[in-house]
């Protein structure tokens, strides 16, 4: 993928503050800078699909929000409960020069926002679930019109039907695309208002995801992509 020298320099430093700081934080199971670009090639996928301002639910290390805001300038919004990485998101879109802001809570909380919630174009959210959680915890953040985009590697047994399930609770539709990598994508299109009830108090979406059951549904599994 072809970036502007400025952009790639800015996606090294970021490497390399990743990997400084994952030495004191469980920030990326990324060893080396070429896990890190694996990861940063990765996220850069969905650029076809996001626009700014884009709201990243369990933001983690970055991924993929941080990349997408430095290749395609997007506002960005990082959500991220663990303080410790919060800080460290905090200090990269200072140095990085990034147009945005980190939000040190839960989704769960952070979507009841009045500030939050319903503001986003786009919403994404790479490792905190199996789709029907991403679901709930990315379309409250949405505008109508808005676009979640998941991510997935292989979705389990009754996965699509239950995503599916859970976007028309939330007054969105799915549809499925495939990334220029030729990887899997769910869309998850904000098409009505999503009920105030959702998401969840905190914890309830991962413990009692919406729609149908599926194999992997309470214990955590995801067919998320690779990990942080």
């Amino acid at each position: 993928m072809k970036l502007a020298a400025e952009d790639r320099e800015r996606l090294e430093l970021y490497a390399v503050r990743l990997l400084e700081a994952s030495q004191r934080i469980n920030l990326t199971g990324a060893k080396g800078p070429e896990a890190v670009w694996s990861h940063i090639e990765d996220s850069l996928q969905l650029l076809p699909f996001v626009e700014s301002p884009l709201v990243d639910v369990g933001s983690g290390g970055g991924f993929p929000a941080i990349p997408l805001a430095i290749a395609a300038g997007l506002e960005v919004t990082l959500i991220e409960a663990t303080s410790k990485k919060a800080k460290f998101l905090q200090a990269i879109v200072r140095e990085l020069d990034i147009t945005g802001s980190v939000v040190a809570d839960r989704a769960e909380a952070a979507a009841h926002d009045p500030a939050l919630r319903g503001h986003f174009a786009a919403a994404t959210g790479r490792a905190v679930g199996a789709a029907p959680v991403v679901a709930e915890l990315t379309v409250p953040f949405l505008r109508t019109g808005g676009l979640a985009i998941l991510q997935r590697g292989q979705l389990v047994a009754g996965e699509r039907e239950a995503v599916e399930a859970a976007a028309l609770m939330l007054g969105a539709a799915v549809e499925e695309k495939m990334a220029p990598s030729g990887s899997r994508l769910l869309l998850l299109r904000k098409i009505g208002k999503t009920p105030q009830r959702f998401p969840r108090r905190t914890g309830i979406p991962s413990k009692r995801p919406l729609g149908a059951r599926f194999h992997g549904e309470h214990n955590g599994e995801t067919a998320n992509k690779g990990s942080r």
